[in-house]
């Protein structure tokens, strides 16, 4: 088989696969990738975990759903590993979040904000490495419309003594 024609099958079926994947579902990309979105988080104060003006979507402050919040401060009882997979689960919770909101993730046209939280002590310097998995998540479900402007900062302590808090803004199609 002549080397062009090679090429222009693998080009066919590029194409096919790369259109198939387009056509995934964010919540079909998250479970091809292991995971499960659990039931969205219900408020414990006198505020609510979202907020819609318009297309904008504002998330409050975001553990992980379900109680599995990773506790601990980061260079202290947690390494950056734990740190990353903490970040993961808060956002699972932010995905179960959305989806509550707006009743479907393919509605999201791009994430505008991510500010990540980091309980840590003075010295930890891998905030941002921490907050990469929150990011990478919503890379995993939304592909490039997932990267955001971001924040990754360190704070002494977090409500419960969570590891890592994260907020966000989303844009939702019309």
């Amino acid at each position: 088989m002549n080397k062009f024609l090679l090429a222009g099958m693998l080009s066919i079926n590029l194409a096919i696969s790369g259109s198939a994947l387009a056509n995934d579902t964010p919540e079909e990309r998250i479970k091809a990738a292991g995971f499960t979105l659990p039931e969205p988080v219900k408020p414990i104060a006198n505020y609510v975990t979202w907020r819609r003006s318009g297309t904008t979507l504002y998330l409050s402050g975001h553990g992980a759903c379900e109680g599995k919040s990773v506790l601990g401060k980061l260079g202290d009882t947690l390494n950056v590993e734990q740190g990353y997979e903490a970040a993961k689960r808060v956002g699972l919770c932010a995905l179960s979040t959305i989806k509550s909101a707006v009743g479907d993730l393919s509605k999201v046209k791009q994430v505008l904000q991510i500010n990540g939280m980091v309980a840590a002590v003075p010295a930890f310097t891998d905030h941002s490495k921490v907050i990469n998995g929150f990011s990478d998540l919503f890379v995993t479900a939304f592909g490039d419309d997932g990267k955001a402007a971001r924040a990754a900062v360190g704070m002494s302590g977090l409500p419960g003594n969570m590891s890592v808090e994260v907020s966000a803004v989303i844009e939702l199609k019309h």
